[in-house]
């Protein structure tokens, strides 16, 4: 199954306010992430076995070096206003104080660290538009986790986000182990991760 795609006005440029109306109201089936990409509601089926087991596999690692008062979340909303843009990373690590209250975004701004995991429905929306708007957006580091890509699967960490563009901080096949710098300070055995 493949990503839908829903282009709620015709022509590009609607008003923000529109757009988080529709994907706030956007009906989608249990399991789906409902995102805003490019100005475009974006709904994307359940992910895979393996694509949840790579998110928990990381998302357990990054606890153990965390601070107290960050947290973890795999649904929580970005607000890219700027880019036309509300997207849902499969793991994303934030102040717990930012992600408290009511709402269902935060800033993307505020995000210490956002991790991407492709799928294949989905996969040219996390190497592309993604990796643009998270460094357009300013998040610190940007993991980009691809199984899918060119039959070998890699994960590649983005980071130093300057002039709306990151730079490529390491790249590495699965199998390798990957550094994520402070204030993580962890190594992450890509190894362990499955191929889809």
């Amino acid at each position: 199954m493949s990503a839908l795609t829903v282009d709620p006005v015709p022509g590009h440029g609607q008003d923000w306010d529109d757009l988080v109306r529709i994907w706030e109201e956007t009906d989608a089936p249990e399991g789906c992430k409902v995102e805003i990409i490019e100005e475009i509601v974006t709904v994307s089926p359940p992910p895979s076995k393996d694509h949840n087991t790579t998110a928990e596999l990381l998302q357990r690692r990054l606890y153990t070096v965390i601070p107290e008062d960050w947290e973890i979340y795999q649904t929580l909303g970005l607000s890219l206003p700027g880019r036309g843009g509300i997207y849902i990373p499969d793991l994303v690590v934030v102040d717990r104080a930012t992600a408290t209250g009511p709402g269902n975004t935060v800033p993307a701004e505020e995000a210490r660290l956002v991790v991407e995991i492709t799928s294949r429905a989905n996969a040219n929306h996390d190497r592309v538009s993604k990796v643009n708007g998270y460094a357009k957006a300013g998040v610190e580091l940007f993991l980009l986790l691809d199984p899918w890509h060119s039959g070998r699967p890699t994960a590649t960490l983005y980071g130093e986000p300057e002039g709306g563009t990151y730079r490529v901080l390491e790249t590495v096949e699965y199998g390798r182990k990957l550094s994520l710098p402070a204030p993580f300070e962890l190594v992450v055995d890509t190894g362990v991760l499955p191929v889809s």
